[in-house]
């Protein structure tokens, strides 16, 4: 089967020329957001506590702070960018068109997943002003930060399917993803908590995301780093599954 990829470039190109229009709420806006949280914890709060593992609390958090933002920007990329289509009643001329099911998907979950990345660096690159920063496995770092953009995109892709109104959007990413984040070692190290909870916070999957990150910087991690990068995959497939299963029954897409 042949790729169109005339039509791939073509939703690809759209949904990046509508990041650049909203360049404030795209790319500004969480970074700014990001940089508070340095101040305040990396700064404020940071210069307070003691290392953690041979690591200034500041330089700790840094991965954790990109996680979050990547975790919450994939979802909103991908949602916002098929669920336009099916609120201005567009999805069924590309639905007609010829393209794939599988065009589709890479189109929207590739730009997706080029703004969660770019965005990533942003974010690191201003991290380095505020906190001294080292990366110590910078191919895993790369590999960890488009694996994470791509699977979430992938999940955004499903929720912007799923919602059936603007308000749908925000509620997985505020209500689930956002708190899974925060209770996934993003400010702490789960080995700081007591037995039973660092058994509790193992079947949150984002603590795999977050671990594998971090090593990646300070050779440091919560858990394996081989079982982060089989979650990740592991999500990502699950994700892909169930795009496929979506397309294949129409979905929430052709009623």
């Amino acid at each position: 089967m042949s790729i169109n990829i005339h039509a791939i470039r073509a939703i690809y190109l759209f949904e990046m020329a509508r990041t650049w229009r909203t360049l404030l709420q795209s790319i500004v806006a969480p970074v700014i957001s990001t940089a508070l949280y340095f101040v305040v914890f990396g700064s404020a709060i940071g210069s307070r506590m003691t290392d953690i593992d041979g690591v200034a609390y500041g330089a700790f958090i840094v991965p954790g702070l990109i996680m979050l933002s990547l975790l919450t920007q994939s979802i909103s990329n991908a949602s916002f960018g098929i669920y336009f289509p099916k609120f201005t009643g567009t999805i069924y001329e590309l639905l007609s068109a010829p393209i794939s099911a599988v065009e589709i998907t890479l189109a929207y979950v590739g730009a997706a997943a080029t703004k969660s990345i770019l965005l990533g660096l942003i974010i690191l690159a201003t991290a380095a002003l505020f906190v001294p920063l080292r990366v110590e496995h910078p191919g895993f770092m790369l590999l960890f930060l488009v694996l994470t953009s791509v699977t979430f995109s992938l999940f955004g892709f499903i929720i912007g399917i799923w919602a059936e109104g603007f308000e749908k959007l925000q509620i997985v990413p505020l209500l689930v993803v956002t708190p899974l984040t925060f209770l996934g070692g993003s400010f702490y190290s789960i080995s700081m908590l007591p037995p039973f909870w660092q058994k509790v916070t193992l079947f949150n999957p984002v603590v795999y995301l977050v671990s594998g990150f971090r090593w990646s910087f300070f050779g440091q991690s919560d858990v394996g780093v081989a079982v982060s990068l089989a979650m990740t995959v592991a999500i990502m497939i699950a994700c892909i599954a169930a795009i496929a299963w979506i397309f294949r029954t129409g979905w929430r897409i052709k009623n």
